[in-house]
């Protein structure tokens, strides 16, 4: 346990001390399994979590008609290691389609917490 912590240390030191050569990205894909398609139209928001300097904190998207974003939610300089936070805005995008929910949806918002440890690869 203490030398996976040394090492992991080690690993955080070193991806500071290294500019990336921008071959990282973080990507986003949605579907909607209730119809079986993309979720196409569904906002999606992106929040740094912690300290990340002058980068901007937080990102907003809109998928397409392929559920996808319109590229990378992050690349380059703005990719970096970190906690991450990415919000899925379900019941307005339910609401936007028409679809009959509760006056307390059972969706709302649905956030995913996740973590960017090594800026080069995909995510």
């Amino acid at each position: 346990e203490a030398l996976a912590q040394v090492h992991k240390i080690a690993w955080l030191r070193l991806l500071d001390s290294v500019e990336g050569n921008g071959k990282g990205f973080l990507t986003c894909h949605v579907l909607d399994v209730a119809s079986g398609t993309p979720a196409a139209g569904m906002s999606v928001t992106l929040t740094r979590l912690g300290d990340h300097g002058d980068l901007p904190s937080s990102y907003a998207f809109t998928t397409n008609e392929d559920g996808r974003l319109d590229g990378p939610a992050l690349k380059g300089p703005d990719f970096c290691a970190g906690a991450y936070e990415w919000t899925f805005h379900v019941g307005e995008y339910f609401a936007a389609k028409g679809v009959a929910t509760a006056a307390q949806p059972f969706l709302g918002d649905v956030p995913i917490r996740f973590g960017i440890d090594n800026p080069e690869e995909h995510y």
